[in-house]
């Protein structure tokens, strides 16, 4: 079982975790800010008043960018863990976090540059914390954030505003019930001027959450000292003042290491005339204890709060993730399922819309009804059969030789070239169908609910489902053009044979007369309209059948098709295709996709912290 000691770290895992979501206070107000209900301990400080020099005394180390001007430009949360004693201590960057820094004064370059990354070189400030964490057996369990020093002048280089930006900024920390200030003051000026005791006593008027902190003791002028402060006379706080002893500027151009000046501050106190007395309760080292021993009390205070404000969200949460629908696995198993079930709730409702269940599928009963009757009637069967188009065919059927009795040749040439006629409407009814079923196919993504949240998809589905159509339309018509072949192929013979011969009319007539009889009709008008009337019941007959086939053929090559296998060749690819070119399908709207990444970071990292803090057994 974890300890006491382990609060501080886990409030560190946490703060890690709420800036990575962009969680770091007055964010993204939509949900409540975990970061603003955990304890944390903001150091304040006017330019120059010894603030860097206070923290590396505390880590033992020289990490900090110096120089002129405004040096902090974001926040910086420095997270302390000690590690047992002979261990080499070293550093990690919340942004950087595989690599681990020895050379600590490659972590002050690392913190320039991360400021750069974010603000630029124009000396702008930011909002956005760079977490650093070090791990070393002088240190104690300890997390400060660093903020930006307080000015009352823009430098070169910075806008007006930026004097006020700090100040806001700086404000938005300290004014949260849950954040200790460390207001820190050199002894050398008036604590009347102190800008972060001035701060300090705006937001918190009872000084119940402000450690004071006095810099630069030993540069006060001779006989004088910083007594009345410290003893709680100038101005009383209700926790302790302690007093610093910073490495002089001599000794940080000497490289003069932490542990020797630790060293001289405590001799600086143990051989004071002024503060000797105080000597236990003066120094960096005691200011860290004394630090981490409160946030700790602090942090165990407030669990109870914070498992309450964690409980709410997580319920928050879960509401919203119901509305926005859950996010995606990321394993590439579970995408291909959540497709498969995508398309499958996609062709239910295709099938709904054929069967009846929705409107559209009435559509193809049109086809057949209305349209293909209308387009047959319409065919130029009179202009075919005309006198003089019959008695042409039939004459350049014969050839030099006239026919005897029928003119087989020109019945048949006339009957070809009628049914030719029928591919237009067999095609035509294919087509009409097809783009029936393309409509339908829009508007069953349209209505499936579950497709909206995913674009790419419905893309692809809608591109798969259409050349599936395609497919059946060539098959379709493919078929409808034959049954007019086979009709071309073979005639109904039993018909003609039913039809009175000519020879048969001229049967009572003497030989010679019915010669001249015959031979005169083959070429009279009437003989002509009777074979033109022939071949129009023929192609009558034809095309009552047709009108009954293509129907048939249509559905059974489009239509069943659709229903049995619209997206079997999509099932076919989908399955080949690797885990990125599934995530590719499932982007949905990027803005939504945002949303619900946050939302589900969110909520994991809110289990996460609940199920971290129910494991932590703290003494009583």
């Amino acid at each position: 079982m974890a300890t006491m000691e382990s609060l501080i770290g886990l409030v560190n895992r946490i703060q890690r975790a709420c800036t990575a979501l962009g969680d770091y206070g007055g964010g993204d107000n939509a949900f409540s800010s975990l970061w603003d209900a955990l304890p944390t301990v903001a150091v304040v400080g006017g330019q120059s008043s010894g603030k860097s020099s206070v923290l590396e005394s505390i880590v033992g180390r020289d990490f900090l960018p110096r120089g002129s001007g405004i040096v902090t430009r974001r926040p910086l949360v420095l997270q302390l863990q000690r590690t047992e004693d002979g261990q080499q201590d070293y550093a990690e960057f919340g942004h950087l976090p595989r690599r681990r820094f020895t050379d600590f004064a490659m972590v002050r370059k690392e913190i320039q540059d991360e400021t750069d990354r974010i603000t630029g070189k124009t000396k702008q400030i930011s909002p956005v914390p760079i977490h650093l964490s070090i791990y070393s057996p002088y240190v104690v369990n300890l997390t400060l954030i660093d903020l930006p020093g307080l000015t009352k002048v823009a430098v070169e280089g910075q806008p007006e505003s930026v004097v006020e930006d700090i100040e806001n900024m700086v404000r938005s920390y300290v004014e949260k019930p849950n954040c200790i200030i460390l207001a820190i003051s050199p002894a050398n000026q008036d604590i009347a001027t102190s800008d972060a005791i001035k701060l300090a006593r705006e937001v918190d008027a009872a000084g119940e959450r402000t450690f004071g902190v006095l810099t630069k003791l030993d540069l006060m002028d001779k006989g004088t000292n910083a007594l009345d402060v410290l003893e709680g006379r100038s101005y009383r706080l209700q926790q302790p003042w302690v007093g610093i002893v910073n490495r002089s500027q001599a000794d940080i151009n000497k490289n003069v290491d932490m542990i020797a000046a630790r060293r001289k501050e405590r001799e600086y106190f143990a051989t004071s005339p002024d503060y000797g007395h105080l000597a236990s309760k003066m120094g960096s080292e005691y200011l860290a204890r004394l630090l981490s021993k409160h946030l700790e009390s602090v942090i165990k205070a407030r669990i109870p709060s914070i498992t309450s404000l964690i409980n709410k969200s997580i319920e928050e949460l879960e509401s919203e993730m119901d509305l926005l629908g859950r996010p995606i696995a990321v394993d590439a198993g579970a995408q291909l399922y959540t497709i498969l079930e995508l398309c499958r709730a996609f062709d239910k409702i295709f099938k709904e819309h054929l069967d009846g269940g929705r409107p559209g599928g009435d559509q193809i009963y049109g086809v057949f009804d209305n349209k293909l009757p209308a387009a047959l009637k319409k065919l130029p069967f009179d202009r075919h059969l005309s006198i003089q188009n019959v008695r042409k065919v039939v004459s350049e059927a014969d050839g030099y030789q006239p026919h005897l009795i029928a003119p087989e040749q020109g019945y048949r040439r006339l009957i070809e070239g009628a049914l030719n006629y029928f591919r237009g409407p067999a095609e035509a009814s294919a087509d009409a169908v097809h783009f029936v079923l393309k409509e339908l196919v829009r508007r069953s993504i349209a209505e499936c609910q579950e497709l909206k949240r995913f674009p790419s998809l419905q893309s692809t589905i809608a591109g798969a489902a259409n050349e599936a159509l395609e497919r059946f339309r060539e098959n379709g018509k493919k078929t409808v053009i034959r049954l007019v072949d086979m009709e071309s192929s073979y005639l109904t013979v039993d018909f003609f044979r039913r039809l009175p011969q000519e020879v048969e009319k001229a049967g009572n007539v003497a030989g010679a007369n019915a010669a001249a009889t015959t031979n005169v009709d083959r070429y009279a008008e009437g003989h002509f309209r009777r074979i033109g009337s022939n071949v129009s019941s023929y192609v009558n007959m034809v095309s009552e059948t047709l009108k009954n086939t293509i129907p048939k053929a249509v559905v059974y090559c489009q239509v069943r098709e659709a229903k049995l296998s619209l997206l079997n060749h999509f099932y076919t690819q989908i399955g080949k295709k690797e885990g990125k070119q599934l995530s590719e399908l499932l982007d949905e709207d990027p803005a939504l996709m945002e949303k619900r990444q946050q939302c589900a970071k969110r909520l994991e990292l809110y289990k996460k912290a609940r199920d971290e803090i129910d494991s932590v057994s703290w003494a009583r």
